[in-house]
């Protein structure tokens, strides 16, 4: 039993851990690297040597010191852990140790330096980001391997009982969530009986479309907001939409939304904000930025947005392109992660300073990914920030972070209709802290919660050729070209009905709409109303009702 609970919850966690710090980042060599994994639980002390590891890896032989741990995991484990060992990592020293040196970074490390230790038992910190960095200087592609042969100890403690911690948590994050996932697709079945029965999605003229690029610059601020505009060919002032692009991403990784959107009858307007884009992220890993983003973003990207429908008003009447088209006292935004923030940040959501210092530091043993980027706002000067615009009549937040930097208290101060879009297998934003919990906390009474099961953290967004790192197939999942079919499906009925005003498109936001547009390969659920009661009753583990 005991060699079972070393090799399934702490060699194949740890080696996890590991690869999932080495994949967010996104010199002198040591003397010796390590020779063998030392795994302790109290008084107990197992040892697995690394060339035993790097035999498993190369041939798929399992030795006679291997044997005594792998005969306890099944084929499937097995082979997932030959792929960790040898996936390479296409970073090099100066993108590795760029990070690693960023607040983000050496959070992370502390957190795996808490598992993952030195062979004294001490935190194992400055050995991984070592070895990290050692690795890729050595090569390109570098691997698992690699950092364990250039830790600079001896021998790779693990310590078990941390890993348990950490492991206890994963297995309460993954039931509370599946239990919640489990009450939205139940609610959308029910709410789709009482909703009229739609049998096609809806449709959309098709309009002709010009595109604008402006470069507007904020002096106050000291920002350069380049800005894509999509205007459609049609008479009259249109209503507007706003699509603010995530944290490492640009204005191009919406595109696919934008033309959509454009051609079915808005301005579209794509903003890139400068402290937190592609470039941003670029600077960082060549050496020429220090962070993956200033705490101030989380008051410039509302901002930027202001600003920019403020300088479209100047340019109305002026710019032959814009002239009669923009009807700029009906906007409505849609962002995407950080840009999710954004959009909420502008229908009214205040910055909780008060949630902030309860939640920051992150917890050890937090798999919430998005509270590292969520709790540098604590740095930023206490004050009333004035975010919102009454411009902005609705918004879609789609994987949005808010559930520290906004809580319950500042997105309970929304009260313009409010989308938030959720995927079931978001590892940066996890669904069910920062988009399912959030939304019971909204008090506004047009809200909707979209489902996308099996939707990651990049299902939506379409590949950018400015990346400053490619997006791993197996983070984006399956069928990105689906979610991104339902982005465009709900975005247009629900700025139709909130911000063009027309009421009769609220007959498509419903779970029966849904279930129309729905695909096999990415089930999609919409649902009106789940109280934050029925929620804690679904987290405790409450049954259901029978028709689950």
């Amino acid at each position: 039993m005991l060699n079972k609970l070393f090799l399934k919850s702490s060699l194949s966690l740890s080696v996890a851990l590991m690869t999932i710090g080495a994949n967010f980042i996104p010199t002198v060599r040591p003397a010796f690297g390590a020779e063998r994994i030392n795994i302790s639980y109290g008084i107990f002390q197992r040892s697995i040597p690394i060339k035993s590891l790097e035999l498993f890896a190369r041939t798929g032989e399992i030795d006679e010191d291997f044997s005594a741990y792998a005969r306890y995991v099944d084929k499937k484990e097995l082979a997932q852990l030959r792929r960790l060992l040898l996936t390479p990592i296409p970073l090099g020293a100066v993108e590795v140790s760029q990070f690693l040196y960023t607040a983000i970074g050496q959070t992370l490390l502390e957190r795996l330096g808490d598992v993952i230790q030195l062979e004294s038992g001490l935190n194992g910190f400055y050995a991984i980001r070592s070895a990290l960095i050692v690795s890729a200087a050595q090569k390109q592609g570098f691997t698992l391997l690699d950092v364990f042969r250039n830790y600079s100890s001896n021998a790779i403690s693990i310590n078990l009982s941390r890993t348990q911690e950490i492991a206890q948590s994963v297995q309460i994050l993954i039931n509370q969530t599946k239990n919640a996932i489990a009450l939205i697709n139940q609610e959308s079945r029910e709410e789709m009986g009482s909703t009229e029965v739609l049998t096609t999605g809806v449709t959309t003229r098709r309009f002709q479309v010009q595109k604008a690029i402006f470069n507007f610059n904020d002096v106050s601020r000291n920002r350069v907001i380049n800005t894509d505009v999509y205007v459609p060919v049609a008479s009259g002032r249109r209503p507007i939409v706003v699509i603010s692009h995530g944290l490492g991403s640009d204005r191009t990784s919406f595109a696919y939304l934008a033309q959509y959107l454009a051609r079915s009858g808005f301005v579209v307007v794509v903003p890139e904000h400068p402290g937190s884009n592609a470039a941003q992220l670029q600077a960082l890993l060549s050496g020429r930025a220090d962070t993956v983003t200033d705490p101030r973003e989380f008051v410039d990207r509302p901002l930027d947005i202001k600003f920019v429908l403020d300088e479209l008003t100047q340019l109305q009447d002026s710019n032959a392109t814009l002239r009669g088209r923009l009807n700029l006292q009906q906007v409505g935004v849609v962002g995407q992660s950080f840009g999710g923030y954004t959009a909420l940040a502008l229908a009214g959501a205040k910055i909780n300073f008060e949630q902030l210092n309860k939640d920051c530091p992150p917890l050890r043993s937090s798999l919430n990914v998005s509270q590292l980027l969520q709790c540098l706002a604590v740095r930023l000067p206490r004050t009333e920030y004035n975010l919102s615009d009454s411009r902005v009549k609705a918004v879609i937040a789609i994987n949005p972070v808010g559930s520290s930097i906004l809580g319950q208290t500042g997105l309970s101060q929304i009260n313009i209709p409010v989308m938030i879009v959720a995927g079931s297998a978001d590892t940066v934003t996890p669904a069910l802290p920062e988009q399912i919990q959030p939304f019971t906390w909204l008090t506004t009474p047009n809200k909707y919660l979209a489902l996308i099961n099996g939707g990651t953290h990049f299902s939506t967004i379409a590949e950018s050729p400015n990346n400053a790192l490619p997006i791993p197939q197996e983070a984006v999942g399956a069928s990105p070209e689906v979610s991104r079919s339902y982005i465009e499906s709900l975005s247009f009925p629900f700025f139709q009905t909130y911000v063009a005003q027309q009421p009769s498109y609220i007959n498509y936001l419903n779970a029966g709409y849904a279930k129309v547009i729905s695909q096999a390969q990415l089930p999609l659920s919409l649902v009106r109303n789940i109280t934050p009661n029925e929620l804690q009753q679904a987290l405790n583990g409450s049954p259901l009702s029978s028709n689950q």
